[in-house]
């Protein structure tokens, strides 16, 4: 073999080379790509929080067990934890008891604490039967939850599970409770006023009142929410009934919040994804995946291999030249 044709073998041979490489690292950034959908599905806790595009990921408390600090008591038919803001007239005047409080869901129906609705004050004005109480006249909650009480949440109003009586095994509400009225004594409570610096992000879904019975956690806090004219905004106790509860159901507001449900394509744009990640939307149209990815190249077809097109075929254009230069080298 002459000089020439050695080095024209070489250069022939290490173009084909650099090309092979091109190949295998965009080979390599498509696994990566494929990797990472895998992962941010993998960092989900089916039993925490959904998929849903949400601007405030689910609070998970489970509910105090036997044996927990929070745990009170149970007869196989209700089961009572203690809270904080649970309070005994003086004098006692009867066995007239009951709850006032409010529970608040993301976009996607599931109970959190108000962390991205901060210097926000909900209020439920009472009557004067419950004047003796701390915590009413009115009630009082503040968000975010987690910033202004040691027991953020403190019943388990909604859901169900084979292994308790009442409940689904996780709090949801924000509650005050109350002993010792009247057996005759009449509950009032008014309409909830929201205030604040974000009071525009969160709705009102409506109030589930029960009474005269324990509370039946089966109901839906959505889809069974009342109005305030519906519920009347007051109960009587009666002697063989002196239990009452009313929840407000408050939701944050998804057309005030940026989120979209109505467009699984759509995230936040250039915000913190459900998982801590950002995406950028700087060099895309914005749109991204439900499982987070963002859709810029929307020619990968399903089990194509992203990147392997073009490489592909350079590679093939080299090898031909290489087998081209060696042919005319012989």
């Amino acid at each position: 073999m002459s000089a020439n044709r050695a080095r024209t073998t070489v250069v022939a041979g290490a173009f084909a080379f650099c090309l092979v490489g091109v190949l295998g690292v965009a080979l390599m950034g498509g696994v990566s790509a494929d990797e990472s959908v895998a992962a941010s599905g993998a960092t989900i806790d089916p039993d925490a929080s959904t998929n849903a595009n949400v601007s405030e990921e689910a609070y998970v408390e489970p509910a105090p067990e036997v044996g927990d600090p929070y745990y009170e008591a149970s007869d196989g038919n209700w089961v009572s934890y203690i809270n904080p803001r649970d309070e005994y007239r003086s004098p006692y005047l009867g066995d007239g008891s009951g709850k006032i409080g409010v529970t608040l869901l993301n976009e996607a129906g599931e109970p959190i604490v108000g962390e991205t609705v901060p210097n926000t004050t909900v209020t439920i004005e009472t009557g004067d039967e419950l004047n003796w109480h701390s915590h009413a006249n009115p009630v009082t909650v503040q968000y975010p939850l987690t910033d202004h009480y040691d027991r953020p949440l403190d019943a388990d109003q909604f859901g169900t599970t084979d292994d308790l009586p009442q409940g689904d095994g996780y709090m949801d509400s924000h509650t005050i409770e109350m002993h010792g009225q009247p057996e005759d004594a009449t509950i009032e409570y008014g309409e909830v006023q929201i205030e604040g610096e974000h009071a525009d992000k969160i709705e009102v879904v409506g109030y589930i009142e029960q009474t005269h019975d324990t509370w039946d956690t089966s109901v839906d806090p959505i889809e069974d929410a009342e109005s305030y004219e519906e519920v009347g905004g007051e109960w009587t106790f009666k002697p063989d009934g002196s239990h009452g509860q009313v929840i407000a159901v408050l939701q944050l507001d998804a057309d005030e919040t940026g989120v979209n449900d109505g467009d699984s394509s759509e995230e936040n744009g250039d915000s913190d994804d459900s998982d801590g990640t950002e995406h950028s939307s700087d060099e895309d149209d914005g749109s991204s995946s439900t499982d987070g990815t963002s859709n810029e190249d929307d020619a990968d077809d399903g089990d194509e291999l992203p990147g392997f097109g073009v490489p592909a075929v350079i590679v093939a254009l080299a090898i031909a030249a290489l087998l081209g230069v060696r042919r005319r080298s012989t």
